[in-house]
């Protein structure tokens, strides 16, 4: 499995931006598959991103379209969040996730067999 490490979160007002940052090692990471999933106190996690293998097509949940992008660098083994016009409704803990399948809309967690350790993000009203 492809190891994961998130960074990149923080304490951040209504309507500011934040960057998170997942470096990968272990496995060839032009092979998966990449997501970003969040989870609130007391929900289930959920999917926010996921880009193909090769940075084309990315996906995005409705709450976050058009305020987050996701992008990968294969060249550096790295999968970013750029998370714009922050909102409360927004704070979670954020992991990124590695899976060898692909499909272009809402991708499951039990779809993806690699996890980061998460990056809390917290935004304040």
């Amino acid at each position: 499995q492809v190891q994961l490490v998130e960074s990149g979160g923080g304490l951040a007002q209504a309507g500011a931006s934040l960057r998170l940052s997942c470096a990968a090692s272990g496995r060839t990471f032009s092979n998966y598959t990449m997501g970003w999933f969040r989870q609130a106190p007391g929900k289930e996690r959920e999917f926010v991103a996921s880009i193909q293998r090769t940075n084309i097509l990315p996906y995005y949940a409705d709450s976050v379209k058009g305020r987050f992008t996701i992008s990968r660098d294969n060249a550096k083994d790295s999968v970013y969040l750029q998370m714009n016009s922050l909102k409360p409704e927004d704070t979670a803990v954020y992991y990124c996730a590695a899976s060898l399948k692909w499909t272009y809309g809402s991708m499951s967690p039990a779809d993806f067999g690699s996890w980061g350790q998460g990056t809390q993000v917290t935004v304040s009203s």
